[in-house]
């Protein structure tokens, strides 16, 4: 049996995988999907300002403007 290779080709040992980082990043996507259907998404969920494009671009799933 041979063992796992990683994209770049190194053998992938003791990786560890964050699993409560995968629900929170999965429950940020959830959210942001049912803001985009709400028609929300573009705005801050606190101000109801316009969040910024290059915000959006560089994090989809934000729902605040950081000042």
């Amino acid at each position: 049996m041979s063992e796992p290779v990683d994209p770049i080709g190194d053998p992938l040992v003791d990786q560890v995988v964050d699993l409560d980082a995968i629900e929170r990043d999965l429950a940020d996507v959830e959210v942001a999907l049912a803001r985009l259907d709400a028609g929300t998404y573009w705005t801050d969920e606190v101000t109801g300002a316009e969040l910024p494009s290059e915000l959006l671009a560089a994090n989809p799933t934000a729902r605040r403007s950081t000042p």
